[in-house]
């Protein structure tokens, strides 16, 4: 099974410490391939995890998507920065949405 962005809060995605969109490839701006790894094998829906359409400064539209692995491990870095600081994940992680989101992209990383 595939996650969708709307599967994932935009919050959560939005610490996913993305490569700059002007350094991708024509693939990797489409979404063929993982946007952290051109050289990877092609996505498919069920390899890929959807990362959403991101716009730049009146150059165009990408439609990012990204491998399991490489999510996987974005997402733990990005919960290893967010849950220290924030007050929900110190006192409960099972009532932050943003740390339940990256955890679950940790987990499907792993797959």
């Amino acid at each position: 099974m595939t996650s969708t962005v709307h599967d994932i809060p935009a919050e959560a995605l939005g610490l996913l410490v993305l490569p700059p969109l002007d350094a991708l490839t024509p693939d990797q701006q489409r979404g063929a391939v993982c946007v952290w790894d051109a050289a990877e094998a092609r996505l498919s829906a069920e390899t890929a995890i959807d990362l959403g359409e991101r716009q730049s400064d009146g150059s165009g539209h990408w439609f990012l998507r990204a491998c399991r692995q490489h999510t996987g491990l974005l997402a733990w870095r990005a919960l290893m920065d967010h849950a220290p600081m924030c007050e929900q994940c110190v006192d409960d992680a099972g009532n932050c949405d943003i740390g339940a989101a990256l955890r679950r992209l940790r987990r499907e990383g792993r797959r």
